[in-house]
């Protein structure tokens, strides 16, 4: 993927790579995911893959069931991290997907890149 060109007067700018997850809190065969579960998650899984910190959102999530043609909505986080362009990186923010997937038994962690520039 591309990086930006960084321009000049950002105090120390770098490129990095700002990664958007997206994270359902609706289990199959039970209740959602509750608040220790989640708090859980992110002490001892996002935290340590993350030390340098993260921002998290609550959000509304919604898509089609394939079956029955009809939206499915579900309460959601969204973690936003800007990390350095580097394999570590990304290897820690699938360490991340794939605990979550594994954990709350999900289909999937959505997940969105953009090159950028940062300025930490």
């Amino acid at each position: 993927m591309p990086s930006a060109a960084c321009p000049a007067g950002l105090g120390q700018p770098m490129q990095v790579f700002v990664f958007d997850l997206f994270f359902g809190r609706a289990i199959a065969g039970r209740n959602d995911l509750t608040e220790n579960e989640w708090q859980g998650f992110l002490d001892d899984t996002v935290t340590v893959n993350l030390p340098d910190g993260y921002t998290v959102m609550d959000a509304s999530g919604a898509w089609m069931n394939p079956i029955t043609h009809k939206t499915i909505k579900e309460p959601s986080n969204v973690i936003l991290v800007a990390l350095p362009d580097s394999p570590d990186s990304l290897e820690a923010v699938n360490r991340i997907r794939t605990a979550y997937q594994v954990r709350f038994h999900q289909q999937l962690v959505g997940m969105t890149v953009t090159p950028a520039c940062g300025s930490f």
